[in-house]
């Protein structure tokens, strides 16, 4: 008998913090200070080499290995800021992305003929800012927000199977954005269709919430329920007796998606996101006591996290096995 037939199943990611070991860092604003400073002193090294002979110097005093010596370190810190650069013009790409995926997601309430809540999203601001930072202990892992603040850590996602809540796919990687996640793991989840089957329905909050992952679900043929904001989790009762609204005469899958998750079926189906793969995190944090990597890179930590939700898996199964 198969542990797993796929049908519903429930996207999720938790910030998990990088090695133990202290972390070194430099922010964009100390970098431009740093440079600001060695490039004052190499200018007055010059200027005390072309006004007094070395042997004037104090003894054991090497000005042109000084000279050379903070030289190299602008060359670093040059190179450091070039990868903040590199990460923020990715950010920057991502951030004007998501400013429009925020429009499109008012149009379509707008198109159910729901009124978007809240102020019209602004433009993001672009360019490396002061605290963007580059972290020396391991370079590949990124500043994520948690429940507590900011952690120096790695985005660790999960694919849950609702009925039994293993694990059945993941993914890890350094984008603290979870919308950038749905393609990555519909490519996890296709491999394991001759095995398991193909899932009917991706259940996922709105950080997972983009047109362009709406239609790649459509395209593997699975359902999409990504909510489009906040979901109340208590709706008023004349609400939820309320009958269903007429599916709208559309061929656009974002349209019929927000009226999916408007009906009493999609609302039930949507509901067994919180109950599935929120635990799961729990039990891993909680009672596995996980809660940070002891490796360090992007591939040994990817590796470690497999490690983990398998030990998950083999706990889950035993508990499935009594039952």
């Amino acid at each position: 008998m198969k542990l797993v037939k796929l049908g519903q199943i429930s996207l999720d990611g938790t910030k998990i913090k990088a090695n133990a070991s202290k972390h070194k860092a430099l922010s964009h604003g100390h970098i431009e200070k740093l440079e600001a400073q060695l490039r004052e002193e190499v200018q007055a090294l010059l200027k005390k080499a072309a006004e007094v002979d070395q042997e004037d110097l104090a003894d054991g005093f090497d000005l042109p290995a000084e000279v050379a010596r903070r030289e190299e370190r602008l060359k670093a810190l040059a190179e450091a800021k070039a990868k903040i650069a590199a990460r923020v013009k990715e950010r920057d790409e991502q951030a004007r992305k998501d400013y429009e995926e925020k429009m499109a997601r008012r149009d379509a309430l707008r198109a159910t003929g729901k009124k978007p809540r809240g102020k019209e999203p602004k433009a993001p601001e672009t360019g490396p800012q002061a605290k963007d930072q580059i972290n020396l202990t391991d370079e590949e892992s990124r500043i994520m927000p948690n429940a507590d603040g900011f952690i120096q850590g790695y985005n660790a996602q999960a694919a849950v199977d609702a009925d039994s809540m293993l694990i059945v796919a993941t993914t890890l990687t350094q984008h603290t954005n979870d919308k950038q996640q749905v393609e990555p793991m519909l490519s996890e989840l296709k491999g394991l269709q001759d095995r398991f089957g193909k899932p009917e329905t991706l259940l996922a909050d709105n950080g997972y919430f983009s047109n362009k992952n709406i239609h790649a679900c459509v395209q593997q043929k699975i359902t999409p329920l990504i909510a489009l904001g906040r979901e109340a989790h208590h709706l008023p009762l004349e609400q939820r007796l309320t009958p269903d609204a007429p599916e709208p005469e559309t061929a656009d899958p974002l349209v019929k998606m927000a009226w999916k998750l408007k009906t009493q079926s999609g609302h039930a189906l949507y509901g067994k996101r919180k109950s599935t793969v929120e635990p799961v995190f729990g039990i891993i944090k909680q009672v596995l006591g996980f809660r940070q990597f002891s490796l360090r890179g992007l591939e040994a930590v990817t590796g470690e996290w497999k490690l983990v939700t398998m030990a998950f898996n083999l706990k889950r199964m035993q508990v499935l096995a009594a039952g």
